[in-house]
């Protein structure tokens, strides 16, 4: 089933957007919109020297956005959360205009910038704070730890989740006391743009927070050679050239990569509930989603209601990108996406594939829309079966047990999501144990780990290094300082002497601490 396109203008002018953007060339870029083809913006474009010169301002705003200290930061950025609320609905016009998403998923990128704000305005004092550590020698020595803002951090965001990827990266680094130059996708940077100016509007000195967008060998390269820190969320391939640069010039990188995601179906499963399940987490933004699922492992005595049931809630998909909640699937995002689909989907039926539900495109609905396709018989030889799609496209094959289902969800160079329906929660628990990626959800596909901010989440294996969200995301930013006294209240060795006299004291003490179990 079609949805029109119907289109509502958006509330705010895309003038005003892009000229927020560091940008000097002259030279602009259209940006066609997934629902008609028609270009929404013409989008300036940055040069090397634009990055340079927006990391060189940020530089000095930094410093004087670190002195505010952690209760004006949190005010600025409380503000900015009320800010991404009431604005809303020109964030999802503007996010649904640049991805073809639904209306229904562009909520979860402006539900999930406003939770990741939240929590790190409410949160970076008590993480960050730093404070009283145990001393090598209690009451003689005294030792504490502060946390030391790494200074100006690098962002490189893609064009699916421009929205909720910006505001995983770039709010924690605002709170712990960073600035930011994000380089923005092309297609996702409208999005980003009017993210950034809910919390310039709140107080956030602009250069604190800069965006750049251009060619990802020009912009992209200058921007990892000038940051202290880069967060760069992508493919592998790209991520390898990040994380070498980054190595060379000594500098910390946290790296979210390519995902083949899993979802193993049990034989417990009211298989109506699990089909709801796997059809949201496979299509979700038309699969494409870093942590949306490309794999089925359904088992042998629920395979074939379960697939029935899966291809009955497929076989007529509500697609569309209007303005409006009316559409269940959206749009793939660019006619690149689209040619991906294409050849894989050609690529697995030439080769023996076969498709059980969807497997075309329908531009009776946008340029680039295409049915929610579910593959069966895909065999290791074919691209759909170990490269990432990104895209409509997912297989579903048959085991005859749970631990084949793990050793096949784990038989990836990928280890970014994974999921297990089931009828229990302890059953999928302890699955979840055996399962090799970074986050794995339990009846659900991706929105129990995606959503849940205050816990990490990143990839393992190909799937990259690093994590974003919760403390562990919040210390990316950080460098630890260790600062010690000494009280002078007996004086420590300096002479052979000396240290002998010490010796059995200090061999007592450690004696005493072992037995009334002190660290």
């Amino acid at each position: 089933m079609s949805i029109a396109p119907a289109r509502t203008p958006v509330r705010s002018s895309v003038d005003a957007l892009t000229a927020d953007l560091v940008a000097s060339t002259g030279r602009t870029v259209p940006i066609p919109s997934p629902a008609t083809g028609e270009p929404i913006s013409d989008l300036p474009r940055s040069s090397a020297d634009d990055v340079r010169g927006a990391v060189s301002r940020a530089r000095l705003a930094q410093l004087a956005w670190a002195r505010l200290g952690f209760a004006e930061r949190r005010r600025v950025l409380l503000r900015a959360h009320d800010l991404l609320l009431d604005r809303r609905e020109e964030l999802l016009d503007l996010t649904q205009l640049e991805s073809g998403k639904t209306r229904g998923q562009a909520f979860e990128e402006v539900f999930q910038a406003a939770s990741v704000t939240r929590w790190n305005a409410l949160m970076a004092r008590r993480v960050l704070g730093g404070g009283r550590r145990r001393s090598g020698i209690p009451l003689v020595l005294s030792t504490r730890v502060r946390y030391r803002p790494k200074g100006v951090v690098g962002v490189i965001t893609p064009w699916n989740y421009g929205v909720s990827l910006a505001a995983m990266d770039v709010v924690p680094a605002l709170a712990a006391g960073c600035a930011v130059v994000q380089k923005a996708d092309d297609q996702g940077a409208l999005s980003v743009l009017a993210l950034r100016r809910a919390f310039i509007d709140a107080g956030l000195p602009e250069a604190v927070w800069a965006v750049v967008a251009g060619d990802p060998g020009e912009a992209g390269e200058a921007l990892t050679d000038e940051v202290d820190y880069i967060c760069f969320t992508g493919s592998t391939a790209t991520g390898r050239r990040i994380a070498e640069k980054a190595g060379r010039r000594l500098v910390g990188a946290s790296l979210e990569l390519g995902g083949k995601n899993a979802l193993i179906v049990l034989d417990d499963v009211d298989v109506e509930q699990a089909a709801a399940d796997a059809a949201h987490a496979c299509f979700s933004s038309m699969g494409q989603l870093c942590v949306s699922i490309e794999r089925i492992y359904v088992h042998r005595r629920v395979a074939e209601p379960f697939t029935a049931a899966l291809v009955a809630r497929l076989s007529d998909p509500r697609i569309g990108s209007g303005l409006d909640h009316d559409a269940d699937y959206g749009s793939l995002a660019t006619e690149a996406q689209l040619q991906r689909v294409r050849s894989h989907l050609e690529d697995a039926v030439a080769k023996g594939a076969r498709v059980v539900v969807g497997g075309r495109a329908r531009p009776d609905i946008g340029p680039w829309a295409f049915e929610p396709t579910i593959l069966a018989d895909v065999a290791p030889d074919m691209r759909a079966a170990n490269e990432e799609t990104f895209g409509a496209i997912a297989s579903i094959a048959v085991v005859d047990d749970e631990t084949e289902a793990v050793l096949l969800a784990n038989e990836s160079e990928y280890g970014l999501n994974a999921s297990v329906l089931t009828g229990s929660t302890r059953h999928g628990l302890r699955l979840a144990h055996e399962i090799d990626a970074g986050s794995v959800n339990v009846n659900e596909g991706y929105r129990g780990s995606f959503g849940s901010v205050d816990a990490p989440m990143g990839g393992l294996k190909e799937s990259g290094i690093g994590r974003r969200n919760g403390v562990e995301g919040l210390r990316r930013f950080v460098d630890p300082v260790t600062i010690s006294i000494n009280r002078r209240l007996i004086p420590l060795p300096h002479t052979g002497r000396e240290y002998a006299r010490l010796v059995g004291p200090l061999v007592l003490l450690a004696r005493v601490l072992r037995a009334i179990r002190r660290a």
